[in-house]
């Protein structure tokens, strides 16, 4: 998400290290280790905040203020094909598709963007209340995280919330949600600051799975503060999952295994 936000991580880790620990003892929640398929390059400057395929194509949305941007990259080289800069003094954060347009969020601006989905050019905005941190589509519908616990599901057209999801993993509440991106009729979700992604289950909330990309993060060798995995894509036509992070020079395509057990 942004930089500066350590403080709030410990009630997180607190929830989330007993479901690494379970990678070494018997599992309620299933783990899948990342491993890679596929490196590509990626820019190491881009503070990557959302990430998505469509229609073979790589979008993706940059943070920082003066530095954030919508672009269209290259998957194979990591080349911006085009680019655009979210309007000062927005923090750019997450986007999705719709119909021929690119939706992005800003941090703390309470006010989206609606992009031109081939040319990048501007459209109009859309307001909404509370933090955005990131979005993704569902073919009918968006998901929104804000950063706490509770999901947001929005109808496209007018950004209204048709309603809302409560997070839990093993009946707690799961704060923290970043990148989301919709697979297979699940909610895959990056969680801040942490080498950890989750599979939500979209009715009752639960956390399903826990996806381990510390290889990832080691294999990228970015290690600044808040260079930390975020970033997933999905293409569904390929059927290929694309992982990366936050200033990392890699891309990743990878396969989902199971962690192995003593």
């Amino acid at each position: 998400m942004r930089r500066g936000s350590v403080l709030l991580l410990l009630p997180l880790v607190l929830m989330v290290a007993p479901l690494a620990a379970q990678m070494t003892a018997p599992a309620v929640i299933p783990v899948e280790v990342a491993q890679i398929v596929m490196r590509y390059p990626h820019d190491p400057r881009a503070f990557t905040e959302g990430l998505f395929i469509d229609r073979s194509v790589l979008f993706e949305s940059t943070g920082e203020l003066g530095r954030s941007s919508v672009r269209q990259v290259d998957l194979a080289s990591g080349k911006v094909l085009k680019s655009v800069a979210v309007p000062a003094p927005h923090f750019g954060e997450g986007i999705a598709p719709w119909q021929g347009q690119v939706l992005s969020l800003t941090w703390q601006g309470h006010v989206g963007f609606r992009w031109n989905r081939k040319t990048l050019k501007r459209l109009g905005t859309f307001p909404y209340e509370g933090e955005g941190w990131s979005l993704t589509s569902t073919g009918h519908e968006l998901v929104m995280s804000d950063g706490t616990d509770v999901l947001r599901f929005i109808d496209p057209q007018n950004f209204s919330v048709k309603h809302t999801l409560k997070v839990t993993v093993q009946g707690r509440p799961l704060r923290q949600i970043n990148e989301l991106e919709w697979v297979n009729g699940q909610i895959l979700a990056n969680i801040w600051q942490t080498d950890f992604a989750v599979r939500i289950d979209p009715v009752s909330g639960k956390v399903v799975g826990l996806i381990d990309l510390s290889r990832l993060h080691q294999a990228a060798g970015a290690y600044g503060q808040d260079q930390v995995a975020n970033g997933i894509a999905w293409d569904s036509a390929k059927r290929k999952l694309y992982f990366t992070g936050k200033e990392w020079p890699a891309l990743f395509e990878v396969k989902l295994v199971p962690a192995s057990k003593p």
